[in-house]
């Protein structure tokens, strides 16, 4: 067993040393386009800014006849656009399949210098982070790299989730994992054939109504409620990530035109500690945007406890509800996070920066 001694040692002579500290950069949404699509592809240098994350799919959306031509066109757009403050993340093919070692071998070379993180799908368990977190190293050593590039895990079996916990521990690499519904549906034979969001035939039925004898009229008509299929998992990961200090996304969406479930869904994971999602379509980018950064109304009360809390100790009555060391702490998470996305978006440090301009007590 490798000693925790060495574990932030590079794994390949001449690799950069790892991160100590995955960096916490805004990720709201994770836009996937397809570099053998010529429309696509030329898009791409006009969302520049738009969206924190653009994330070139050499995956499942690409066919096999176009696999080559989807890294060829990821390496042309790597090179040839300027990317600012967008993150460039890839998600490579799977592990078991022919093209996921020339993937690395091509892109590492060519773009390394520019790529912020490699997505790796269907993992299943620390060893397939070993396997790509030893070859990232060599790669970048070979090609004269001063920083690693990170990696995120997509959960797409029931063996990921199971081994969730060392998968997220099994590289200082690890920036986070994504939900990836629809494979995890197939792996587990669950009877869906949506990507993610609810299910109509998964509910929970309120009580019967009593008679006047006092039996329960079981025919008679009763409300239902849709309950969320991947709330357990979503939860299982956002534990997982945060006692490794890494970050966990919602992932698809499928149904593109339902933009109203999708904001839901997607704020449903930012609720339970998701920091971001995918977005499969650019009108879903908008609503990434909007859901995923906390809204004024909350930052206007955040700071608020945050003055009022003083040195963190004891508890103060705000609004006539109390607020203790527990309270500030859920606070200053809304409070960075406004930092960090106000940092990179100026629309968003417009209304934040405003809170300020208001008269004391507002």
């Amino acid at each position: 067993m490798r000693s925790a001694k060495d574990f932030f040692a590079p794994l390949a002579v001449g690799a950069p040393a790892p991160v100590r500290e995955v960096p916490a950069r805004p990720s709201r949404a994770i836009h996937f386009f397809d570099p053998s699509n010529p429309k696509m592809a030329a898009k791409v240098p006009d969302m520049v800014g738009t969206v924190d994350v653009l994330l070139g799919n050499l995956e499942d959306a690409v066919k096999a006849d176009k696999k080559v031509e989807a890294r060829e066109g990821l390496v042309r757009i790597g090179q040839d656009v300027d990317f600012g403050p967008t993150q460039l993340w890839t998600r490579i093919n799977s592990l078991d399949s022919p093209w996921a070692l020339d993937d690395l071998t091509t892109l590492v070379p060519a773009i390394g210098h520019k790529l912020d993180v490699v997505m790796v799908p269907k993992v299943q368990g620390a060893e397939d982070i070993h396997y790509v977190d030893r070859l990232l190293a060599q790669l970048e050593a070979k090609a004269g790299l001063e920083r690693p590039i990170l990696v995120h895990a997509i959960l797409e079996t029931a063996r990921g989730v199971a081994n969730v916990e060392e998968i997220c521990g099994a590289s200082p690499r690890m920036q986070g994992l994504s939900l990836g519904p629809a494979d995890l549906a197939a792996d587990r034979r669950m009877k869906t054939t949506r990507v993610g969001g609810g299910h109509p035939g998964y509910l929970v039925r309120q009580d019967p109504p009593k008679g006047e004898d006092g039996t329960a009229q079981i025919e008679a008509q009763r409300a239902t409620y849709q309950q969320d299929l991947w709330h357990y998992t979503v939860a299982r990961m956002v534990d997982a990530c945060a006692a490794h200090g890494i970050y966990p996304y919602y992932g698809p969406f499928g149904d593109i035109t339902d933009v109203v479930a999708c904001e839901d869904q997607f704020r449903n994971a930012f609720l339970l500690g998701c920091v971001g999602t995918w977005s499969l379509h650019p009108k879903q980018i908008a609503i990434a945007n909007r859901v995923f950064s906390p809204s004024v109304e909350d930052i206007r009360h955040a700071r608020r406890v945050v003055a009022a809390m003083g040195d963190g100790t004891g508890a103060v009555m705000l609004d006539g509800k109390m607020e203790d060391d527990a309270s500030l702490k859920q606070c200053l998470v809304m409070v960075d996070l406004a930092e960090q996305l106000a940092a990179v978006d100026p629309e968003l440090k417009k209304q934040y920066d405003a809170i300020d301009a208001e008269p004391q007590g507002a």
